[in-house]
């Protein structure tokens, strides 16, 4: 079984339009929400081997976030293709994951996750379904579980939500 956890950067900041889009950080909310997201994660199972997280600020500073509610966290690779990437670009590298890790936190942006999200999943509790393919939010995570032994083998419709998660839904 492989599962892929895919997290949407918290919200970033706009206070600084000079800078490039790359380089935008965490937003107020975005320094609220990235830590809740994380002592989520922390509590569910199976729980991330490694973390794979686009090279923009506002993603690795969310991961930063939410590996500092963990107990041990996870190995990460940061990795500039991440940023901009389509759907399809992320199945790509989805099916590249390493095969000794069942358990993977992909980090990403909009609309890229959103529709490797939508690509991946063919199954899942009917309220998460709408709610994911109306809206994936900053700082949302959805939970994607596979019935497969290779990360390479990952096709449309696979995937079985197992959660969808937002972080207005969570405590404070």
């Amino acid at each position: 079984m492989k599962t892929v956890w895919l997290l949407r950067h918290a919200k970033s900041s706009w206070d600084q339009p000079r800078l490039a889009d790359h380089d935008r950080p965490l937003g107020e909310r975005g320094l609220r929400d990235a830590p809740r997201m994380g002592r989520y994660l922390a509590s569910r199972q199976p729980a991330p081997e490694w973390v794979l997280c686009s090279s923009a600020l506002r993603t690795r500073q969310t991961w930063e976030l939410v590996a500092e509610q963990w107990p041990a966290a996870p190995a990460c690779e940061h990795d500039r293709a991440l940023y901009m990437a389509d759907g399809a670009d992320l199945l790509a590298r989805v099916r590249r994951l390493p095969e000794d890790f069942n358990c993977v936190l992909l980090i990403g942006h909009n609309p890229g996750l959103e529709d490797l999200a939508d690509t991946l999943v063919g199954r899942g509790a009917a309220e998460d379904l709408v709610r994911m393919r109306k809206k994936f939010p900053t700082a949302a995570l959805a939970e994607i579980a596979f019935d497969a032994e290779q990360w390479r083998s990952l096709g449309p419709g696979q995937g079985e939500l197992r959660r969808f998660v937002r972080p207005k839904s969570l405590p404070q």
